[in-house]
């Protein structure tokens, strides 16, 4: 696209100049106001304060090492060093022109390709499915399709989660809970129906155990202390022996 060939001219010039400086932060940019150009760059600014430099004389330095001639009208220096460009028609034309015979119109590949991994959809498989699902396969799959087309590996997960003890939990009310006339009529709703209840089931097993634990460990707290009393004696002791008050012998 003409904003990127701007750019990588303007990086040429800007290292006739700066000949040891990282000049790659000199991007090109839509203009945010159109009567100053089509696109601009204001990165010089940033550059010349780094060296201690004039930043509108450097970018003048720059702007006279610059030829964009084939593709803008105009290339001025504005404010405090700033760069505008304004297209040519006939160059605006021809990038227009080659984006309709293009396969993928605007689209440029990624110069390091990664390998990304998106984990989407990832339904309960023992409920049934519902419209946020739907969704999250949407969102998942337009994000692999969108990589892919940029020129990453892309490695897509439909997680399944912990079937173990959903289907483990399904078997417990399909046991205990079946009733055979609902799941021949509807056996996604029968099978849902199993499922909460052998939730609600586990879930009062687990209060069971918890209470049960926490009266088990109340009454070894009860244990221990009555064991330090019995050997330390308590505020009142009975001792045995000696001449003392509430004492035996003597």
């Amino acid at each position: 696209m003409i904003h990127h060939l701007l750019q990588e001219r303007l990086q040429e010039a800007a290292r006739q100049v700066l000949r040891e400086a990282d000049v790659s932060s000199l991007l090109v940019r839509p203009c945010p106001d159109p009567k100053f150009g089509d696109y601009q760059c204001n990165a010089l600014i940033s550059l010349a304060k780094e060296r201690r430099l004039n930043p509108r004389q450097l970018a003048a330095d720059v702007l006279e090492k610059l030829d964009v001639s084939e593709w803008c009208e105009t290339a001025e220096l504005a404010g405090a060093g700033f760069l505008n460009f304004r297209l040519k028609a006939s160059a605006l034309g021809q990038a227009l022109q080659s984006a309709l015979r293009a396969e993928h119109p605007f689209v440029e590949k990624a110069v390091s390709p990664r390998t990304i991994v998106i984990d989407f959809s990832s339904p309960n498989v023992a409920k049934p499915m519902h419209v946020g699902h739907i969704r999250s396969t949407i969102l998942g799959d337009c994000l692999a399709r969108a990589l892919r087309l940029l020129g990453h590996r892309v490695v897509t997960d439909n997680h399944i989660g912990d079937w173990g003890t959903q289907f483990g939990m399904l078997l417990v009310g399909w046991k205990q809970h079946l009733d055979l006339a609902p799941i021949k009529a509807d056996p996604v709703a029968e099978m849902e129906r199993l499922m909460l209840i052998s939730e609600d089931v586990i879930r009062f097993m687990t209060v069971a155990v918890e209470e049960h634990e926490e009266g088990q460990s109340a009454m070894l707290r009860r244990r221990d202390e009555r064991e330090e009393r019995g050997s330390f004696g308590d505020d009142r002791g009975f001792g045995f022996g000696g001449g003392g008050g509430g004492g035996f012998g003597g």
